[in-house]
């Protein structure tokens, strides 16, 4: 019931996103299992600071990286602060619990070179699925959107007279993002064939990107794309939208955008989540300098 209730809250009253909610329910999930298997107890709202220590060990033991322990821990910060709000605990069991430190990575991207090479025609087949997919992969890199705001995309959202596209973002925050002028034609393109496909099919669809059945096209559907569209031009171990993301900040920043305008183009609540691109200028420059310089 706790748990109930608090996904409820988050969802209606925090309004964060379904899969928010989803990973949310899932952690939760997690830790009621491991109660269940150590300590003979699914309430979860009696677990104390020893059991939620026990659970962060057994995830440190089994190698599960800092990034995702750090996330679950916050999930239960947000958990037992919400119980404690509603009066359903006297004590809060995370004040004594410390989150370990993250281990700094930089956020992995596509060279510029490599990019040209993924956009490049050859890399698509030469039909509405092919113009679709390279719509889709090229809108990533043109406006660093996240995934499900693309997947959730509607025609009334594109404005070619401006060259902008409006997202929902987290927490159903609206932004407007501009893109490059050439996109406008791609876009144009693949509308033409869009119309065509729905009235071969019959379907009177509103989402910008559909697939060959006429239905708004799915997360893993557009993963997979992108996956394989990168996964032929690049050698990265990570081939995700995200990495898209990535791709658009850095490239940005390395022609000398903005921070402010970067964060507010992601979408970020807070600069520091976006200060994270800078790392990877600041490492080419080393690189730059340890070539150049006779004493590098």
């Amino acid at each position: 019931m706790p748990v109930k209730k608090f996904l409820q809250y988050i969802q209606f009253e925090k309004r964060y996103s379904p899969h928010t909610v989803t990973a949310y329910q899932s952690d939760l999930n997690q830790f009621i299992i491991y109660l269940n298997a150590q300590f003979q107890t699914d309430d979860i709202a009696k677990a104390n600071h020893f059991f939620i220590r026990s659970w962060i060990v057994s995830l440190i033991e089994a190698k599960i990286n800092t990034r995702s322990i750090n996330r679950k821990i916050t999930v239960l910060k947000s958990f037992y602060k919400f119980l404690m709000r509603e009066q359903m605990i006297e004590q809060n069991p995370m004040i004594k619990i410390q989150s370990p430190k993250n281990s700094k990575r930089l956020p992995v991207f596509v060279d510029k070179i490599k990019m040209n090479d993924v956009l490049n025609d050859e890399n698509y087949e030469n039909d509405f699925e092919g113009l679709r997919d390279k719509l889709m992969v090229d809108m990533f890199y043109n406006t660093g959107m996240r995934l499900s705001e693309l997947t959730n995309l509607k025609l009334q959202d594109i404005n070619q007279q401006v060259c902008s596209i409006k997202v929902l973002g987290k927490r159903n925050k609206e932004r407007i993002i501009p893109y490059a002028l050439p996109l406008n034609s791609l876009i144009t393109e693949y509308l033409n064939e869009r119309t065509k496909k729905l009235s071969e099919v019959e379907s009177d669809s509103l989402s910008l990107f559909i697939n060959c059945k006429g239905k708004a096209v799915y997360n893993k559907l557009v993963y997979r794309v992108v996956n394989e569209k990168v996964g032929n031009k690049t050698t990265l171990k990570k081939k995700s939208p995200h990495v898209l993301r990535h791709t658009f900040a850095t490239h940005l920043l390395d022609n000398g955008a903005d921070l402010n305008a970067v964060k507010e183009l992601l979408g970020h609540s807070s600069l520091a989540a976006t200060q994270v691109y800078t790392h990877n200028t600041i490492e080419k420059l080393k690189n730059t300098h340890k070539q150049a310089h006779p004493r590098g």
